[in-house]
């Protein structure tokens, strides 16, 4: 196999378009391609509104003997064999994020026929709880954005994008394993892959069935709330307060809002620290004006909505920076305990809605906490909440943004109007965040203007807030992904370990990984 990087077409070419620009490059005849494989794709925009696609494309040749320094060695993901220590129960993962969907579909197909325990509902009755969550504002604290099959991530744009570097092959097999499972294939090639949030749900259905084809079994309002522990050893799980689990063997593939399991684990003294994470709000733009900045054009013909990354230092030195941007997406109610409010961004596959959205956040430290307790980053997000909640009169609360460089709560919609998933209202943001926060979200907005024409435009709306960037706290684990007590393995998002689909996704695999190595397919009981 061969690789040739950099081949530059323009964007609505053809695909002969492409076959022909490879056969020229390498002065060959078409008849010598066996195989052509578009390994990454992504737009060159220096020129707009002259736009390219620049490919890196593996090659399969009759002849490859002239083409030595362009020869490749791709290497395959493998699981490792099993180990030899004996494993009494089977094992157990806590959660249905993509960490523990991953881990337990790569257990299960190892033969390990893991128990998943969730404590929302499958999907598709956790998007009827959502929906109707989103109509009345009547919220099931059990099922919701945050909580239920998928995780945080079935409500979302589905990115499938990583800063995580990766050897392992897990990154690509990750994406393998989404198109096995419905997605589309371009996501094996795309430099920012998405699936869309409605693609997404039926991935996640599939995986389910696959995993317990496998062997494993999935159980829906399944709430750990209880460990027991013998010897700085696991034992069992208690669920629901009344039901027991015997296992040795537990995967912690919480969300970062699985609150009330973080007050458990500390309680039952795991090991946790405090850690950074980011706030602040989402903010919606015309999504013509982010093509027109991004592409030279309200539209391309071929393109999906355009998407930005932004981030700025300010004068004190905080940095503010955009997250989780959704071309052609909506802004949603994403609260998930009563009395707190928190907004999240969510795009379809299609990515066709008319606002462009983004959290616009600024980094919070531990030493921004009023105490040095494990869980104050906890009490941090939950007055923010509150605080928003109350702004909003329990509806997501909007304020224009040049109403907030003025301190004044909106009265009227100017010409970019609300894309969102629940009820909302016109009111102050001013009084959610600390004044220091506020300042450096304005100042961050305004150099990001000087970037995107616009973006400070004076209509642009400011929804709020946004809290649940990542976890608060650490779960500390050691280099085989254990805690002090051992037999409990934390992963994903919510230890503090991962950062979005992919991440999470990766690490549950790398749980597995280590369970396999250790143990034995043959369980006891």
């Amino acid at each position: 196999m061969i690789q040739i990087s950099q081949l530059k077409l323009p964007v609505g070419h053809s695909d002969e378009e492409l076959v022909q620009k490879v056969v020229k490059k390498l002065k060959i005849t078409r008849d010598q391609i066996q195989k052509l494989t578009i390994r990454r794709a992504s737009i060159d925009a220096r020129k707009k509104p002259e736009l390219y696609w620049v490919y890196t494309i593996w090659l399969e040749l009759k002849n490859e003997k002239k083409f030595k320094d362009l020869k490749i060695s791709p290497k395959e993901y493998v699981l490792p064999s099993p180990g030899t220590k004996e494993l009494m129960h089977r094992p157990v993962i806590i959660g249905t994020g993509p960490a523990g969907l991953f881990c337990g579909l790569f257990l299960a197909r190892a033969g390990y026929r893991p128990i998943l325990l969730e404590r929302g509902l499958e999907v598709a009755k956790r998007v009827e709880k959502v929906n109707t969550f989103w109509e009345t504002g009547k919220l099931d604290t059990n099922c919701n954005v945050q909580f239920g099959e998928g995780g945080a991530g079935t409500f979302s744009d589905g990115k499938l994008n990583t800063l995580v570097k990766d050897n392992s092959g897990r990154n690509h097999k990750v994406l393998e394993t989404f198109v096995e499972a419905g997605a589309p294939t371009d996501i094996l090639y795309l430099n920012k892959p998405h699936i869309g949030t409605d693609v997404l749900r039926e991935v996640v259905q599939n995986l389910h069935k696959e995993i317990e084809e496998a062997g494993g079994e999935i159980y829906f309002s399944s709430q750990v709330t209880d460990l027991m522990i013998e010897d700085d050893q696991l034992k069992g799980l208690e669920i629901n307060h009344k039901e027991q689990i015997e296992t040795e063997v537990a995967v912690l593939a919480i969300g970062h809002s699985a609150r009330d399991t973080f007050e458990m684990l500390h309680k039952r003294q795991i090991p946790m620290e405090a850690k950074s994470f980011a706030v602040g709000f989402r903010i919606e733009h015309p999504q013509e004006m982010i093509n027109e900045s991004q592409y030279g054009a309200k539209k391309v013909k071929g393109l999906l909505a355009a998407d930005y990354k932004l981030t700025a230092k300010t004068s004190t030195g905080r940095g503010v920076y955009s997250f989780c941007m959704c071309p052609g997406g909506q802004v949603v109610n994403s609260s998930s305990e009563e009395g707190h409010m928190v907004v999240n961004g969510m795009s379809y596959r299609k990515r066709d809605g008319k606002n462009a959205n983004a959290a616009l956040i600024v980094t919070v430290t531990p030493e921004d906490y009023p105490s040095n307790e494990v869980l104050s980053g906890v009490e941090f997000q939950r007055r923010i909440e509150k605080a928003a909640y109350e702004a909003g009169n329990g509806k997501i609360p909007i304020q224009l943004y040049g109403d907030f460089k003025k301190g004044q709560p909106s009265t009227m919609i100017g010409q970019v109007h609300p894309e969102v998933k629940g009820q909302y209202q016109l009111t102050s943001l001013n009084s959610i965040l600390p004044e220091e926060l506020n300042e450096s979200l304005i100042e961050g907005i305004e150099s990001f203007g000087k970037k995107i024409k616009g973006f400070n435009r004076e209509d642009a709306l400011l929804l709020g807030v946004e809290s649940r960037t990542s976890s608060p706290i650490r779960i500390l684990r050691d280099d085989k992904m254990q805690t002090k007590v051992r037999g409990i393995y934390p992963c994903g998002e919510g230890p503090g370990y991962a950062g979005g689909i992919m991440s999470a996704a990766m690490d549950g695999i790398k749980a597995a990984e280590k369970i396999i190595s250790t143990f034995k397919t043959t369980i006891a009981k």
